[in-house]
């Protein structure tokens, strides 16, 4: 078994196997991580409800701001690679770098987040978190606060 087909087993080792390196390639695919034929997002970045191949429901997945954090790690990455190659090798004004660097930092980040946030909700359905495990998340008792776990001032 490769390192990236390892199985996760929650609850003493019941309920079904979900690799996690399948489930994340799957959801970059645009695939739904469950059976890998059925779309994932049903508009840009909106996920549906439910795949309509095997009805996993998708609504659980709580993505948040990670795909966002990711894509500027990678994008980010490849772009000052390319600016401080570019800058050693030419002679450009800033004017230049803003001109060719902008544009392709607009677009590889429009490219990306898709198939970044397809691979969180895939990492997130292979993990069983926030409700693809079959529990709900535990709502907060609105008389606590919970940074401090006491009542709230």
């Amino acid at each position: 078994m490769q390192k990236s087909e390892q199985m996760v087993r929650y609850g003493g080792g019941q309920g079904v196997e979900r690799p996690l390196g399948r489930s994340i390639q799957r959801g970059m695919l645009n695939r739904c991580p469950n059976c890998g034929t059925g779309r994932l997002f049903r508009a840009f970045l909106k996920p549906v409800d439910a795949c309509a191949a095997c009805g996993e429901e998708m609504f659980h997945h709580r993505a948040d701001d990670l795909p966002a954090y990711l894509v500027i790690v990678v994008v980010g990455h490849v772009l000052l690679t390319g600016y401080m190659l570019t800058d050693m090798a030419f002679r450009v004004s800033p004017w230049v770098h803003l001109a060719i660097w902008v544009p392709i930092a607009v677009l590889a980040a429009l490219v990306t987040i898709q198939p970044i946030k397809g691979g969180v909700i895939g990492l997130q359905w292979a993990l069983k978190m926030h409700g693809f495990g079959g529990h709900d998340d535990e709502a907060a008792d609105p008389g606590t606060d919970s940074r401090r776990g006491g009542p709230t001032a």
